[in-house]
């Protein structure tokens, strides 16, 4: 099925948004982004280096000190409820510049609207709903005592490719919250929707230079930007190795950082579990996305008694998902991002093989009219202990490993057994058990009888080398803050 051009996509050669306006960069140096579902090049990137980060960066800041300081929480409300009429307007391009530039189906992309539109809403409304305090003292003589909260400043995001959509508002939304501004810079294999939401975000009202959009690779315009002096906070989604870099780089100005970092959650099924729901949504908990998820439940612990027939169940489950071109309605899971993240992925079926795990489903390249994409069956090994390769690094593809364990002790050591801490599920019909769970898993973010939900009200967090620092909630916005103490000598 082939797709109309979106009309952001007439003139396929892309440059800089940055105050306002687009810009070539400082080096004339461009980078293709290819479309995974054909193995075709889909437009031209700008290659963002140093000098274009600078030039981004004195932009917001000049808009952080102009006009846009001088917005009330109302307008800056106003602002981001414009965004979010203007996005759902337009939703029908990004949805399909999405699909078109990371693979995802579009139908699920479609079905992202309201998720989209209810963030960036929610942001609208925490622009009014922060507050300092009035503090008693025990000063001698007579005076008032306050804290203040203000915008930080400069805020740097380097987002991934796996849902740019919804992650760049984690930054933006935040950022046009408080009246800081932001410099974002999209991950190279997917920047295509961020370019195009910055110039919508200029028709709901945002000033010039508020938000700024580099396109590059991370290890130059990322890595310059996470460095960069006038920056005051970083955000970054990603891998925990390059996350390790990007506190490193924050040290020289001590900028305050939020990093969303890598995972292995595991997603445990009891006996007692309803299986007509656990097998489905287990699957779904690995397999969404093609897997290109951090929180993806990729580890499934499952109580010995049931383990084959859950493995039979699951197994049948997953031949009915279908693969294929992201623009066919029926499709659910597209391709892998690029050629490099499929071989990197197939690799670790390999791994699996090598290592004596049994393969129960899938384990291969889709080929025939999808040949020239980057499509992998969705796959699940058996057999598998906790200490084999694909159960203790992140493939971040469509690979399931199930583990049996037997107690509800060894199901939360084993559990807990990896250096990540993003996300965990437990599946059982009983409430005891599910709460000694809930409280036993070291994860920051957890579900029983679900997988995958989330609303930026409740927000989430990462544990150990999953990274810190919250994503939603009313913590979220005071990262985007700092904090002044005032004493009022009430003469």
């Amino acid at each position: 099925m082939t797709a109309p051009v979106p009309a952001a996509l007439g003139n396929p050669a892309k440059q800089h948004f940055i105050g306002g306006a687009w810009h070539p960069s400082v080096s004339g140096e461009t980078l293709d982004t290819w479309n995974p579902a054909t193995g075709t090049v889909l437009a031209t990137l700008a290659r963002g280096g140093p000098e274009d980060i600078d030039r981004a960066v004195a932009s917001a800041r000049r808009a952080f000190e102009g006009p846009w300081s001088r917005f009330t929480p109302n307008q800056r409300m106003m602002l981001l409820m414009r965004a979010a009429e203007v996005l759902e307007s337009n939703y029908d391009e990004l949805a399909m510049l999405e699909s078109m530039d990371m693979g995802a189906p579009h139908a699920r992309v479609l079905g992202m609207k309201g998720s989209l539109v209810q963030l960036v809403q929610y942001f609208g409304s925490q622009a009014v709903n922060w507050t300092g305090t009035t503090i008693p003292n025990s000063l001698k003589g007579s005076f008032t005592t306050l804290t203040l909260k203000a915008p930080v400043g400069v805020v740097g995001g380097i987002i991934p490719w796996n849902a740019p959509l919804l992650s760049m508002w984690w930054i933006m939304g935040g950022a046009l919250a408080t009246g800081c501004t932001a410099v974002i810079k999209p991950a190279e294999d997917a920047s295509l929707t961020t370019l195009r939401t910055a110039e919508l975000l200029m028709e709901a009202g945002v000033p010039e230079g508020v938000i700024n959009v580099v396109t590059g690779y991370g290890t130059e315009a990322g890595a310059a930007l996470a460095a960069h002096m006038d920056v005051d906070r970083i955000a970054f989604t990603g891998s925990t190795q390059t996350g390790r870099e990007i506190i490193r780089a924050s040290a020289g100005n001590m900028k305050r950082i939020q990093v969303e970092l890598g995972g292995k959650s595991p997603d445990i099924v009891f006996a007692d579990a309803d299986l007509d729901r656990a097998v489905p949504g287990a699957a779904m908990g690995v397999f969404t996305n093609s897997g290109q998820i951090c929180s993806a439940g990729t580890r499934v612990f499952v109580q010995r008694g049931i383990q084959e027939a859950f493995l039979e169940a699951m197994a049948a489950y997953t031949k009915t998902i279908r693969v294929g071109d992201p623009f066919d309605s029926e499709t659910q899971l597209g391709p892998l991002v690029s050629e490099r993240q499929l071989e990197r992925v197939m690799g670790y079926v390999e791994s699996g093989h090598q290592e004596g795990a049994r393969l129960s489903a899938g384990g291969h390249r889709v080929g025939g009219a999808l040949a020239q994409g980057y499509f992998m069956e969705p796959t699940i090994f058996g057999g598998v202990t906790n200490d084999m390769t694909i159960a203790r690094e992140e493939i971040f593809g469509p690979v399931a490993s199930v583990i049996p364990f037997d107690t509800e002790e060894e199901a939360l050591r084993l559990a807990n057994d990896t250096s990540y801490g993003l996300a965990g599920a437990v599946w059982t019909s009983s409430l005891g058990t599910a709460t000694r769970m809930i409280h036993g898993m070291k994860a920051g973010k957890l579900w029983v009888n679900a997988y995958g939900l989330a609303d930026p009200a409740v927000g989430f967090s990462g544990y150990k080398q999953s990274g810190y620092g919250m994503k939603g909630g009313r913590d979220h916005i005071e990262a985007f803050l700092y904090e002044k103490s005032v004493y009022i000598n009430n003469l």
